[in-house]
């Protein structure tokens, strides 16, 4: 584990140094978009040395991405959410209903993907990325094959709406940072995304981003609970994993908002955060292998970007309706 890890962090570290290059800074490219070009730049060595790097880079992927989100709170205020407010938790309920119950049907009907893999595509570009799949995979006990093509279409899409969403604010959306913090926290796959095209943007539309990215995390624990108790013909027990970092996220904001803390500490905390996404950037270019992507179930990647294109489309309409 330890040469992975290390692995991510100087991919981070090196991010974070080419960021502060003057010709970088002026492309308004943050350490998090640096960390998973640098990944991508690396993953042929990666996957050379799976067996040396595999469980480090995993780890920094999921547990060291956790971390990083909690840490990240210090960024936010209670005040911040209450600016969203009501709108914010609707907007996700609608985008999450739709493209479950649309999605589902979309890719059972059309693209003749069985229930399982259809259910595991679709939530996992309605709520957070490849946890939501990992966590409703293990709930149904699918086959392995099916959580490894769901994950594959969420990261392939996940990262080419991180890279687009930025360059879509800066020519044709006329959005505010903080309207358009709210559309891509409606619309992007992963928390990392999320993050990482917040961050391109600016620090407002990356914590508004994150907000209402974190009430779609959230809102995973219903869903596995409806979609598991629908699915249940031949399982009883469903072991469910509560996204308990998004809870923990919250609590962090509140005592942050309500507690005068260090200034000295929230630096740390707030430096240490853009280092562990930083890493979890790394690790995510580091794991996209396009080829073994490319053999992966054409129709289910069809699907998935017929999915992309109505999280675009209906993230869009909601931002107009609730914030714009």
């Amino acid at each position: 584990m330890l040469y992975g890890l290390l692995f991510t962090f100087l991919l981070s570290i090196l991010a974070f140094f080419l960021s502060k290059l003057s010709f970088i800074e002026a492309l308004h490219l943050s350490p998090l978009i640096l960390a998973i070009f640098l990944g991508l730049l690396f993953s042929k060595l990666y996957f050379n040395k799976n067996e040396l790097f595999a469980s480090g880079v995993a780890f920094s992927a999921k547990k060291i991405l956790r971390l990083g989100i909690i840490l990240y709170a210090f960024n936010i205020s209670l005040s911040e959410i209450l600016s969203l407010g009501f709108s914010g938790i609707l907007a996700s309920l609608i985008m999450i209903s739709f493209v479950l119950i649309l999605g589902f049907y979309i890719g059972v009907r059309f693209f003749k993907l069985d229930k399982e893999l259809s259910i595991l595509v679709c939530i996992g570009s309605a709520i957070c990325g490849a946890a939501a799949v990992l966590a409703l995979e293990s709930a149904l006990k699918s086959k392995a094959y099916k959580g490894v093509i769901a994950v594959s279409t969420v990261v392939l899409f996940g990262l080419l709406s991180m890279l687009l969403y930025p360059i879509l604010y800066n020519s044709i959306l006329d959005f505010k940072p903080l309207e358009m913090g709210f559309f891509i926290g409606l619309s992007l796959h992963e928390v990392a995304n999320v993050v990482g095209a917040g961050a391109a943007i600016s620090e407002e539309a990356a914590n508004s981003a994150l907000i209402v990215k974190m009430i779609r995390v959230i809102l995973l624990v219903p869903a596995l609970l409806i979609i598991s108790f629908l699915f249940s013909k031949n399982s009883k027990d469903k072991a469910l994993h509560i996204p308990y970092f998004a809870l923990i996220f919250l609590a962090l904001i509140i005592v942050n908002s309500l507690f005068a803390l260090n200034e000295n500490l929230i630096f740390v905390c707030k430096f240490l955060s853009l280092i562990f996404l930083s890493m979890a950037m790394a690790a995510l270019g580091l794991q996209i292998n396009i080829k073994s992507l490319a053999k992966q179930g054409l129709n289910s990647f069809a699907f998935a970007f017929v999915l992309f294109l109505l999280l675009g489309g209906l993230g869009y309409i909601l931002t107009i309706l609730f914030v714009a």
